[in-house]
């Protein structure tokens, strides 16, 4: 057994991959849940739970224990104000640090985090998850600690791109960001191998990092879709959207929310994340500190993630 992992937001999409990854590698897993229905996702493993929340001490204590590593992936992405944010994306972020600062010696602390932390100010959610970072760094006279910033990740088990690449394999590919946008791509197994590499690594460099999958100048949406194309052997319908549909959209569905009660994730803070021009990553920083190197072409993860073929071969990157 290599070591004790601590590891919030392991029943996510992210979440979900990291701990198969760990266990599959060796790691012990003491994963933290809210409810313990939520643990069947990951019932064939040997990963152990901690039922709790972020505002109970005890439970904290529980999860963090004698772990030599904590892994936070848990957080918000839908909500409209920043308050809908801040607890799951910043609070938490400082009580699980601060918990693991406390402990003697303290574990290494892997942040989660999004590349839209680049840009706080485009939206609540970006701004948050910010805020998390920094909150992280102010305990970092006590602790040793990244945060990984991926892009767009996508894969089996993804709810939120999938149902878009599902309508492009129908035929029809609508188009909502500018034309000479371009942004980086992840696939999931490929950010959970690039956990496991930083864990082995050992580096001590207290600093976020940017992961995409290495497409040098990252992607425009006109790739995406030709992408598809030749998933499909045909042609896709795109559909551009008028800017003040979207605009009317996003309020529409925030005030319904707003009444209705839910946390939505398209609202003009995230159609502003969408038609930012640049989301592209650079990568070399991590690939030196961790000796990783992402493996999946975009055309083999989508196959994959659109159920189109068995899983795409690590190792064959073109």
């Amino acid at each position: 057994m290599r070591g004790v992992i601590a590891l919030t937001g392991a029943t996510g999409f992210i979440g979900n991959a990291i701990a198969r990854k760990l266990v599959q590698e060796g790691w012990c897993v003491r994963a933290f849940i809210r409810s313990p229905l939520s643990s069947a996702r990951l019932a064939d493993t040997t990963v152990q739970w901690v039922q709790g929340t972020f505002e109970d001490v005890d439970s904290l204590e529980r999860l963090v224990g004698d772990a030599d590593v904590v892994i936070h992936c848990a957080g918000a992405v839908r909500g409209i104000t920043g308050t809908d944010f801040y607890q799951a994306n910043v609070e938490a972020v400082a009580r699980l640090a601060h918990m693991a600062a406390s402990r003697n010696p303290s574990p290494r602390f892997l942040l989660i985090s999004s590349l839209a932390a680049r840009e706080p100010d485009l939206s609540p959610y970006a701004a948050s998850k910010r805020m998390g970072e920094i909150a992280l760094s102010k305990v970092a006279d006590r602790l040793t600690w990244a945060a990984l910033r991926p892009p767009a990740v996508y894969g089996p088990g993804d709810r939120e791109m999938l149902p878009l690449f599902r309508l492009m394999l129908r035929g029809i590919a609508p188009v909502v960001g500018r034309e000479d946008a371009r942004f980086s791509m992840l696939y999931v197994d490929d950010l959970a191998d690039a956990v496991v590499k930083w864990l082995i690594s050992d580096s001590r460099e207290n600093r976020a990092f940017e992961l995409d999958d290495g497409h040098p100048g990252g992607y425009s949406w006109c790739e995406i879709v030709e992408t598809v194309e030749r998933l499909r052997g045909k042609g896709v319908l795109r559909v551009r959207v008028p800017g003040p549909v979207l605009n009317l959209a996003a309020k529409l569905n925030t005030m319904a929310a707003s009444v209705i009660g839910y946390r939505p994730m398209f609202t003009p803070g995230k159609l502003r994340e969408l038609r930012h021009p640049d989301w592209v990553c650079d990568n070399s920083m991590f690939c030196r500190v961790a000796n990783w190197a992402p493996t999946v072409r975009l055309e083999e993860g989508l196959r994959h993630t659109l159920g189109l073929s068995a899983s795409p071969a690590i190792g064959t990157r073109a």
